[in-house]
């Protein structure tokens, strides 16, 4: 029938073979769809004519052909028919053609019934679990080979190692790497490109680089592996540095470089950089690149630029979870908490499958945006989803809940998992911290301790600000001496934890000797906790020398001149207070605007100092009033300290009652049942007077109010505060 049909093309004489291109296509797959369907084929169609033509030309242009498993099954039975099943050539063709279907069980059968296999035979095997993602059998097939005696040869070990870096296992990786030494490949460029790439995602850069420096010959191949790997090893300048070299080497970047540089640019938040990088790919015709347009839109985020990095966003026809990861970790992490939880309600209304990043993006934004409602909604969803066992997540979950003012959700969910790693308690003794229950994180300490879980420097950080936020300065001072018993390396966070439990218990003079024995240089978070323990002792000079190291450390950060402002009002050197405002006008810093948050049915609203905005303006401060009628009766005196201006006293006493956050807790009163918990949340620390006064006003109105302020939490309630009046 074949060489019937062959017969019919004007091409072909006695005289004259048939190849693989004279064949036209249509007539391979006419022909394969013949052997599929017909029923009337009979073994002596073929047998007596292969001498008309090629057949592994032939049977190989079938192969390659076909389209489904059952076009192989009716080849492999003609090879058999025809006596060709042992042909290596052709079986080798059937098993990569089984592969290329996704038929690895089939290509699995065809190999194990081919008597001798070659390395042809064995690469084809080799090759088809590794293109299915089945590292281990891929790595399994590797070893049988070599234990039937079959040498391997350069198109063995690019598939092994890929194996090798997705199972992310070194300890094979050096044994493959000596074997390819031993079958001499240990200049293969092929071979070494993937070594490097193997050992940077096994996370030894180093020995990457090894490999690297050896290459004699180094492709962009070669080049890219090396920058990806520093750039996935978190060693951006190190990478940039390898770009460097790479462009002085004339060698000119494809659009996998460009992504691992545009990550390197991200970590260093080198913007003006990254934007010379954008330019190069506009100028290379790459911009509409799948893998550059989520760089992109991760680099202008990561450097603040949301709204750049939305315009990328939105050029995506199809974006995938990265995207969508890149743009809500954006809007998280630059102060757009809303607009990362509205994308994401977005997102999954899309009927998009979020992963572990982007929940856990989306609780770090619920976290900042401080609903307890939408925390709760957050964790509904976690419960859920696929994520609700994900250790990261529930840490996620334990730190939005204590930020969102309820550190008894945030212990359920630390108490429901079962599986519980360093971070996760120390997030629980972190949340504890935030809200000054000090005990409690000490007693959480112990019994972590008890579970056999060794602390970390962010545990002791927990513990150290819990102390401080509780009093508790013999217990801290313990603690951060307990340190170097789990070799645990003090930084600045841990040296101002100390200097900031010393001054805020009055140890002033011990607070400063302490800072001038810190082994390294003390940074910002130190001073800064010596200025603001001299501004509640009034301590001028001492505060004086910390404002001014303040100065040289960070000249523009706005809340150092503001403490030391507050500091000379506070001891109404007002000459003083006017010096430091031109100081602020002389390099353009204005002091931040104090505002309050009040969460009322799920819905945020925001209040200033003296806000009459609001539609229910007159209402809130009809009850302002009332309420200061009643804090009167019960003998309350203003604290009128903290207003930090040269008023006289009648003027002080108004502009403390129309603080943000009385004007909050006024809102809250006539919004709400009788009962109901209010919960504020402020962007600079409480004044002592309001603090003073909703003390009282808890009381009068039998309410519990809970109050974040820029340092803490602050539970009001039965005239009293959680704090103890220590902040």
């Amino acid at each position: 029938m074949a060489s019937k049909l062959l017969s019919i093309s004007p091409l072909a004489t006695k005289n004259q073979k048939v190849t693989t291109p004279q064949i036209p296509r249509c007539f391979v797959l006419k022909f394969v769809k013949y052997l599929c369907f017909s029923s009337a084929l009979h073994p002596e169609h073929f047998v007596n004519h292969d001498h008309c033509f090629n057949s592994d030309s032939f049977y190989a242009s079938l192969i390659d052909n076909s389209t489904h498993k059952r076009h192989l099954d009716q080849i492999h039975n003609r090879l058999v028919i025809s006596g060709l099943q042992h042909n290596g050539f052709l079986m080798t063709k059937l098993v990569n053609g089984s592969s290329n279907l996704g038929q690895i069980c089939y290509a699995r059968k065809l190999f194990d019934e081919f008597c001798y296999p070659d390395v042809f035979m064995w690469n084809a095997i080799i090759r088809s679990y590794s293109r299915n993602n089945m590292y281990r059998d891929t790595v399994e097939m590797y070893r049988w080979m070599r234990w039937t005696g079959v040498h391997p040869d350069g198109f063995t070990f690019p598939y092994v190692l890929k194996a090798c870096t997705e199972l992310l296992d070194f300890g094979l990786s050096c044994i493959i790497h000596g074997q390819i030494i031993k079958y001499g490949f240990g200049s293969d460029v092929f071979v070494q490109n993937g070594l490097v790439a193997l050992y940077a995602k096994c996370g030894h850069i180093g020995v990457a680089k090894v490999v690297f420096d050896g290459l004699y010959h180094r492709t962009i191949v070669s080049w890219t592996s090396i920058i990806s790997g520093y750039a996935q090893n978190g060693k951006a300048v190190e990478a940039l540095r390898m770009f460097s070299q790479m462009r002085n080497n004339g060698v000119k970047p494809d659009w996998i470089a460009l992504v691992s540089i545009l990550r390197a640019y991200t970590d260093v938040d080198d913007l003006e950089q990254g934007r010379s990088i954008h330019g190069f790919v506009i100028k290379m015709g790459l911009e509409d690149e799948p893998a550059l347009l989520i760089s992109l839109t991760a680099f202008y985020a990561k450097c603040g630029l949301v709204t750049v990095a939305k315009s990328f966003f939105d050029q995506m026809k199809t974006t995938n979870v990265i995207m969508w990861n890149a743009m809500i970790s954006g809007y998280a992490k630059n102060g757009h908490a809303e607009e990362a939880v509205n994308l994401f309600h977005y997102m999954i209304s899309r009927n998009i499958k979020p992963d572990s990043v982007t929940v856990r993006s989306a609780v770090l934004a619920s976290a900042q945006v401080g609903s307890l409602e939408l925390a709760q909604w957050m964790d509904d969803y976690v419960s859920k989803s696929n994520y609700g066992s994900d250790i990261f997540v529930n840490t996620s979950l334990i730190d939005m809940y204590a930020k969102c003012g309820s550190v008894e959700f945030a212990r359920r969910v630390f108490d429901r998992n079962s599986d519980k790693d360093v971070v996760m308690w120390s997030a629980m003794i972190m949340g504890y911290g935030l809200h000054g229950q000090g005990w409690e994180a000490i007693n959480l300490y112990h019994v972590m301790k008890q579970a056999g879980v060794f602390p970390n420097d962010v545990t002791f950080i927990g513990l150290l600000t819990a102390c401080n936020h509780s009093g508790l300065v013999k217990e801290g001072w313990e603690l951060f001496h307990c340190m170097k018993d789990f070799e645990i390396v003090p930084r600045n966070e841990h040296y101002s934890c100390v200097v900031d439990l010393l001054g805020r218990a009055g140890y002033l003079g011990e607070a400063c000797a302490f800072i001038m024995k810190i082994p390294i240089e003390p940074g910002v978070s130190v001073w800064g906790a010596l200025l603001s323990a001299c501004k509640i002792y009034r301590c001028v000079t001492l505060g004086e020398y910390a404002a001014n190291k303040l100065f040289s450390l960070d000249p523009y950060n706005t809340g150092h001149y503001v403490q030391l402002s507050n500091l000379y009002a506070s001891s109404c050197l007002w000459d003083c207070v006017a010096h430091v405002r031109v100081l602020m006008r002389e390099k353009g810093l204005n002091k931040d605007l104090g505002y309050s948050v009040i969460e009322i049915n799920g819905k945020l609203q925001a209040f200033h100092v003296g806000d009459k905005s609001h539609p229910m303006a007159k209402e809130i401060f009809d009850e302002l009033q009332r309420l200061e009628r009643r804090l009167k009766e019960v003998g309350f005196v203003p604290y009128t300290e903290s207003v930090l201006h040269d008023l006289n006293y009648e003027e002080k006493e108004e502009n403390l009652s129309f603080h943000s956050e009385r004007i909050a807790v006024a809102y809250g009163l006539i919004s709400t049942a009788p009962g109901t918990t209010l919960r504020i949340t402020k962007n600079l620390r409480a004044c002592v007077n309001c603090h003073s006064a909703i003390k009282l006003i808890s009381k009068l109105v039998e309410r519990e109010i809970i109050v974040r302020d820029a340092n803490r939490f602050h539970h009001f309630k039965d005239g009293l505060c959680s704090c103890g009046d220590y902040w």
